[in-house]
């Protein structure tokens, strides 16, 4: 179809039929989707980097029936997904929302894999779905990802690509189907080999200037390379100031600020909001969550919620505003905040709360944990924070808050040797004690308690069995333990030092927003549509409601849901178009 001319000027200073707020994994595949179905379709981004939280990600996009399973041979029932999905958001979500993400992200991968040679996606089977023995959930997972990528083919447009908080030394990046092997460094040559490969990849760095992304960088440079190649254009620095309506409050446009001056977009076919959530917005946070009282949050720099924010003020209705993708981390003096999550499947650890008590799985998944983290809280015992116990042996056996398990070696990029780094007992996020009195005394808890929670530990993890909280049962669970136990994710802690790592409640970013249909319009408080808006990934309310299926599943949606956006728009478009057409040729029939 050919789009209709821009309208009047007098009106609008630019007109596209599909205005894109936000330039992340979701807003990309919206302008992918929308200029494919043959749309005039413009970008903007308040930053002046691209890429969104999407670029600050690990890269999974969780995608049952994706096109890479079906090419390895695995397509996953699609009935079973749903029901796997029902289950987990626990009828937060509606049926048709559900049922449109397990047929659409598919038919989205299909389509980016077809539209550019840029868009490759390949499985990586073995990382579970993160309830896999629920019906319907995966033990081989659904975890899409993107191969590795020079950034170096960006050009111009590498240096505003969004760089993540932690910058790895040059040269070092590992793929996701490393990593796993990377952890078991002591444990597997597989993961003396890929330690090998990240001194390899230093050299080449350094000889041949490579500059290799993989994950997060690799999906957002692969998106931005294809919205090159359709010549959708992406206007950086330019923040949305407020959504423009027509008389009978449907979404005409937007107010835009550009060059410093205002500029008044108007949107033909709809805008279609992908501005991310209001992850460091703390005053807000903490009006929806007291118990979050500090900005500890992975996402976006630039994410402040006002995608939100402007479909409120045009009438949109909101949900989950409360709910975060929950992540425990670390959190060093310089603000630099680390993942715990491997950490949490080791065998020989165990967590505690204010009281010295174990309260949770260690294991589970990371929204549950921040959850769990969260309810303690709220009933007056601490957990944020909540300290991670382990013992001198596994320090020197698993990769623990980065520190590697191997000899010294001087100048590493990353702590190495058989100590710990004074640096991080001078800190104090990291405790260390020759006694469990001791050890109780500098985190705060009981002694007593913390004594009488070691022994039970020791007690269960002997017999191989976690019957308190049944940690090593899923295959979930055992993904980052150690394969050469019995119960990968139990053993007895042994003799003193002991250490303590304070974890707090980290996040990857606020997953409440917009109430949206399953074609991502934005609702209503009467949810009824508001016509001419769309709200895709942490601007609008998660398909998921308050759980996460599986590693990719803040992106999946995000990216499904844009293509749904965009297609419903299309689609729109064309009745319209054929509407008038129709209207025209009956005016212009003769009469009889």
């Amino acid at each position: 179809m050919t789009p209709r001319a821009a309208e009047p000027s007098g009106r609008f200073d630019h007109a596209v039929d599909v205005l894109v707020v936000g330039s992340g994994g979701g807003g990309m595949t919206a302008a992918l989707t929308a200029s494919a179905s043959g749309l005039d379709v413009l970008v903007i981004e308040k930053s002046s980097k691209y890429g969104g939280s999407t670029a600050l990600s690990g890269g999974g996009i969780w995608v049952p029936g994706a096109p890479a399973q079906r090419r390895e041979g695995y397509v996953p029932n699609p009935e079973g997904v749903v029901e796997y999905l029902r289950q987990i958001t626990d009828g937060l979500v509606t049926e048709a929302r559900l049922r449109q993400y397990v047929e659409s992200a598919p038919r989205m991968l299909e389509f980016l894999e077809r539209l550019s040679p840029w868009l490759e996606f390949v499985w990586k089977p073995g990382y579970a779905d993160y309830y896999p023995e629920l019906p319907g959930g995966s033990e081989l997972g659904s975890t899409i990802n993107v191969p590795p990528i020079d950034l170096r083919v960006l050009g111009d447009d590498e240096s505003t690509l969004l760089q993540p908080l932690a910058l790895a030394p040059k040269g070092i990046w590992l793929g996701p189907k490393e990593l796993r092997s990377f952890y078991r460094i002591r444990q597997s040559w597989a993961g003396k080999a890929v330690l090998l490969k990240l001194i390899a990849r230093m050299v080449r760095a350094r000889v041949f200037d490579e500059r290799m992304a993989a994950i997060g960088q690799s999906l957002v440079a692969r998106l931005r390379l294809a919205m090159r190649e359709r010549g959708i254009p992406l206007w950086l620095d330019t923040p949305l100031v407020e959504l423009l309506t027509d008389a009978d409050g449907s979404v005409a446009g937007a107010l835009v600020e550009r060059n410093g001056t205002r500029q008044r977009i108007g949107a033909r076919g709809g805008v279609i909001l992908a501005s991310g959530g209001f992850d460091h917005d703390l005053a807000w946070r903490k009006e929806h969550l007291p118990e979050i009282d500090q900005d500890w949050s992975f996402g976006n720099p630039a994410a402040m919620g006002d995608g939100i924010r402007a479909g409120q003020a045009v009438g949109a209705a909101a949900d989950l505003l409360d709910e975060a993708w929950w992540f425990p981390a670390i959190q060093w003096p310089d603000g630099r905040m680390q993942f715990m999550l491997n950490e949490r499947m080791m065998p020989a650890q165990f967590i505690v709360n204010g009281e010295g008590k174990r309260f949770i799985n260690e294991a589970a998944p990371y929204m549950d944990f921040g959850h769990a983290m969260i309810e303690g809280q709220k009933s007056g015992v601490t957990r944020i924070p909540c300290w991670l116990i382990t013992d001198h042996r596994s320090f020197n056996r698993y990769v623990v808050g980065g520190h590697l398990p191997i000899p010294k070696i001087p100048g590493a990029p990353v702590p190495t040797g058989r100590k710990i780094p004074k640096a991080w007992l001078d800190s104090g996020v990291v405790k260390a004690a020759t006694s469990w009195d001791d050890l109780a005394a500098k985190i705060g808890v009981p002694a007593e308690q913390l004594r009488a929670t070691a022994a039970r530990f020791n007690e269960l993890a002997r017999k191989g069995h976690d019957d308190d909280f049944n940690r090593g049962d899923s295959v979930y669970d055992n993904y980052y333990g150690d394969p050469t136990l019995p119960n990968p994710n139990l053993y007895p802690l042994g003799a003193p030092p002991y250490y303590a790592f304070r974890i707090v409640l980290g996040d990857l970013g606020t997953s409440g927003g917009l109430r949206v249909d399953e074609y991502a319009r934005v609702l209503r408080e009467d949810d009824t549509v508001l016509p001419g808006l769309y709200a895709v990934g942490n601007t609008s309310a998660p398909v998921m409601g308050r759980s996460y299926a599986g590693a990719g599943a803040t992106i999946g949606p995000a990216m499904t849901f844009g293509f749904v956006a965009a297609k419903h728009v299309a689609d729109r478009r064309v009745t319209n178009s054929e509407s008038d057409a129709e209207a025209a040729q009956t005016l212009n029939s003769p009469r009889r």
